[in-house]
């Protein structure tokens, strides 16, 4: 996780006070703190993608990563929203979202790192029979 976000990042400080602090995080505030909300799901939408633990379809471009990441992120919230005892503020839902889309794009643009997510849960017989395919083209001939 240090590749995609530096422990002093938003998203992991978020992270790391909502897990840590779990039963007592939202007492302090009227309403849900959208913005820890929102960095801690882009945090643990990027974990539950480099676990690949419930990854059925690999995405093969940048847009499908975007896209399984903004579903994880927005699982994420879902869970936080459920757990809070605090209230969500009118166009919370819509707010975090936002955080979390603006947040996903700022780390795939950064870096190699929409190379590294996609290549990482490619089966590896593709890899190199990408290369294979590349060097020698076959010949289908047609009577």
């Amino acid at each position: 996780m240090d590749r995609l976000f530096a422990p002093q990042s938003a998203e992991a400080q978020a992270h790391t006070l909502l897990t840590e602090n779990w039963f007592s995080w939202d007492q302090d505030h009227p309403s849900l703190d959208e913005t820890l909300a929102a960095g801690c799901a882009t945090y643990q939408a990027f974990q539950r993608y480099l676990s690949g633990a419930d990854l059925y379809l690999v995405p093969q471009t940048r847009g499908e990563l975007e896209g399984v990441l903004r579903r994880y992120a927005y699982d994420a919230i879902h869970n936080t929203i459920s757990k809070s005892r605090s209230q969500l503020e009118r166009g919370g839902y819509s707010r975090m979202c936002h955080l979390v889309e603006m947040s996903i794009t700022k780390v795939l643009n950064e870096n190699d790192n929409a190379a590294f997510l996609l290549s990482l849960h490619r089966p590896r017989h593709e890899k190199s029979r990408s290369t294979e395919l590349g060097s020698s083209p076959r010949y289908i001939k047609i009577k």
